[in-house]
């Protein structure tokens, strides 16, 4: 996997424009990796950081394959500074603790309908169904809303879809490697395809 920090210049109109609709960032983000004729683009998962505690706006872009950020024409003058990428290989260890980060649309199916769950014991309810599922227990965790985020077509008619944002950020252990990696690879949860489901991990402090 491949693994790369674009660093957002907010004051961009562009940037703006795309950051209101997560289906063109989408597609902005897609332009950097093969077209169906090439291959395909394979798993990309991306998630937006304001950074409001470094004051430094980013866009984390985790994908299978290696991107060409200069084949991004849609990012044209969004970026503060040149995209940066590394090869991303992670090994995971039963017992091993880490931090993580994830950003879900945590919803229930009712009726066939995909509802957000809106309360925080909810949330953390879903997201400790989902750690089990994807081989890891949470040790702690904290739970910030986003709000709602609208995402459209194009070329789409009626409404906007709605999907509601919440940011995990807390500490986990792994229990099983293997499923652990599966998730890292694939995501957890809905709306991958629009900023969403991607577990980012870093080593834990003694």
């Amino acid at each position: 996997m491949y693994l790369s920090q674009l660093t957002l210049n907010l004051e961009s109109f562009n940037t703006r424009r795309l950051l209101l609709n997560p289906y063109s960032l989408h597609q902005a983000i897609c332009r950097a990796f093969p077209d169906a004729t090439e291959g395909g683009t394979g798993r990309i998962l991306y998630r937006f950081d304001e950074g409001n505690q470094t004051g430094v706006a980013t866009l984390l872009v985790q994908s299978e394959k290696e991107p060409q950020w200069d084949r991004a024409e849609l990012l044209s003058g969004c970026l503060g500074e040149p995209p940066r990428t590394k090869i991303y290989n992670p090994k995971p260890i039963r017992g091993q603790v880490l931090h993580f980060r994830l950003r879900a649309n945590p919803t229930v199916k009712r009726n066939g309908t995909r509802l957000g769950l809106l309360r925080e014991e909810d949330q953390l309810r879903w997201l400790n169904r989902k750690a089990i599922a994807s081989g890891f227990a949470v040790l702690s965790c904290m739970v910030v809303s986003e709000g709602i985020e609208k995402s459209m077509k194009p070329d789409a008619t009626g409404g906007a879809l709605s999907f509601l944002a919440v940011r995990f950020d807390g500490l986990l252990r792994v229990d099983e490697p293997e499923l652990f990696l599966k998730s890292l690879q694939g995501g957890i949860g809905s709306g991958k395809g629009i900023g969403f489901g991607l577990l980012s991990v870093a080593p834990a402090r003694a």
